[in-house]
């Protein structure tokens, strides 16, 4: 009999030849410098992950960065603002278009630096030296003055909450020209010069006299500015009644424990806030930070309010595609995956880890499609039952409680092959860093040759591999059938709900970014 590692079938000889090694030294596909520009614009958070240094992720994007037009680094810092809610790295992208491109700078600076922490974490890297320049530059300089100059004065005020550089930081480095007696005043208020009281904004004003008096009305004020006072009961209801939804998130707990929800109507207006569609919306809230505001919620906080993280997070997740035909959605529970979603950070790391958020992906796709069958997977397949009414919420915590073994991204495949299974599109959640299978590839990984094996048996069928992590490379090679997209708000819900619905060719996310409009 023929030797059967030697004469392989044809399906198994179309499977392309791995070109890189992993994370753990096993075989994967490199993205193009565009891509895997994209992949860590949309899930680099500039923090430690499990397999990557915050200077490593800085070290690479620099270098991808070189290797891309200017207008491609435009785009993708744009991209990663409007639709995947990044904070360090469009600003980072707004940096190296400094030195790359001033003029393509002026085009997106409004997009992208849109409120004052994304202004002062640009001005941070710059000042850092890390793009090639530790000043801001005139161009820069003009920016910054431009967008201090744009913002009224209760704008620039509410704006000044923040530190490493504080606002007043940069106002002393643009030297912004007042012009009016009112911006006179609060440009010396902040640097703590002097300046007339008088003519400070009436915001101002009255924040300064409730300092004073706090027996007077509880001013609108940004809420980590009273929150930093000793506030009684009835201040933390005039606080609570005026949060924004972001800040009525974060801050449940703070809530019960100074009173808030024992004044009568108090727990439902903040469900009210937390359940609205638009405000979820403006909020441009993570998923997983509702799944953590859940959890994370004590006894005290009443029950209407924890039912309405529930609502929100059906609201917040129901741009998710429904897809015609058969859907398996795979997310991956391994050891990896216990990494904080955003990277380790010194007194700040998120509570949310790579888990929880493969787990909501995955709870989130079964709701619009209950037909959809969810098989996590570590170093095996795991067979956990997931009743598709149950709610997002409840789905998410049974799936991300699995799992902590080695990763084996081709197991779940590998499973469906066994049962012959039928499919239209298969979905990955994971950080792609598969190891255990890298014996089985046969020249390219297993994951391919199992994917080629689905496809003969399901011509038509689609491959989606969403990566939360930011590494430059795959286990599935990018082609008509297969989209590898990073990230982890809802858009990429909308790029998989175009891909399943036309198809695409194999740069497709790429495309995407390529077409906003500068």
């Amino acid at each position: 009999m023929a030797n059967k590692n030697l004469f392989k079938s044809l399906v198994g000889m179309l499977v392309p030849r791995a070109d890189v090694i992993n994370e753990e030294g096993a075989p994967a596909y490199a993205f193009s410098p565009k891509h895997a520009l994209a992949q860590y614009a949309a899930t680099g958070c500039l923090h430690s992950t499990f397999y990557a240094s915050d200077e490593a992720q800085l070290a690479k994007v620099l270098a991808l960065s070189t290797e891309v037009e200017p207008e491609l680094i435009a785009k993708t810092a744009v991209y990663c603002r409007e639709k995947s809610f990044m904070k360090d790295m469009p600003a980072l992208l707004c940096a190296v278009l400094s030195v790359r491109s001033p003029a393509l700078l002026a085009k997106v600076f409004d997009r992208v630096i849109d409120n004052g922490k994304m202004l002062r974490t640009f001005v941070q890297i710059m000042r850092s030296g890390v793009v090639g320049r530790k000043s801001l530059g005139t161009r820069p300089k003009a920016l910054v003055r431009g967008w201090l100059e744009t913002h009224d004065d209760e704008s620039l005020f509410r704006a000044s909450v923040g530190r490493s550089p504080t606002l007043a930081d940069v106002i002393k480095m643009v030297h912004p020209k007042p012009q009016s007696s009112s911006r006179t005043a609060l440009y010396g208020y902040l640097i703590g010069r002097a300046h007339d009281e008088s003519a400070l904004p009436e915001l101002v004003r009255r924040f300064e006299s409730y300092k004073a008096d706090k027996s007077s009305e509880v001013p609108p004020v940004p809420f980590e500015m009273l929150t930093a006072l000793e506030l009684g009961t009835a201040e933390w209801v005039a606080v609570a009644t005026r949060a924004t939804w972001q800040q009525t998130r974060m801050n449940l707990n703070a809530f019960a424990r100074h009173g808030v929800f024992g004044t009568d109507g108090m727990a439902e207006l903040v469900a009210a806030r937390l359940a609205d569609p638009k405000a979820i919306a403006k909020a441009r809230v993570f998923p997983y930070q509702l799944m953590i505001a859940y959890r994370s919620c004590v006894a005290e906080v009443p029950a209407v309010v924890r039912d309405a993280l529930q609502d929100a997070m059906e609201a917040a997740t129901q741009n998710v595609p429904s897809i015609d035909g058969k859907v398996y959605v795979l997310p991956d529970v391994s050891s990896s995956m216990s990494s904080p979603i955003t990277g380790h950070r010194r007194g700040a790391t998120s509570q949310v880890r790579c888990v929880d958020v493969a787990a909501l992906f995955a709870a989130s796709v079964l709701r619009r499609n209950p037909r959809a069958e969810v098989i996590p997977f570590d170093h095996v397949a795991r067979d956990l039952h997931i009743n598709a009414r149950d709610s997002v919420m409840t789905n998410a915590e049974k799936l991300s409680n699995l799992g902590g073994g080695g990763t084996n991204v081709s197991a779940p495949l590998a499973l469906l092959n066994s049962k012959k299974a039928k499919g239209d599109l298969v979905i990955y959640v994971s950080d792609n860093q598969s190891w255990v299978d890298a014996a089985h590839g046969h020249g390219g990984t297993a994951t391919m040759n199992e994917w080629s094996s689905f496809k003969s048996r399901n011509p038509r069928a689609k491959l989606v591999c969403i990566d939360l992590q930011p590494y430059a490379h795959t286990q599935a090679k990018d082609r008509a059938d297969i989209l590898n997209i990073g990230g982890f708000s809802d858009q990429v819900f909308e790029v998989i709900a175009e891909f399943a619905r036309n198809g695409a060719d194999p740069s497709h996310w790429v495309d995407v970014i390529e077409r906003v409009h500068l």
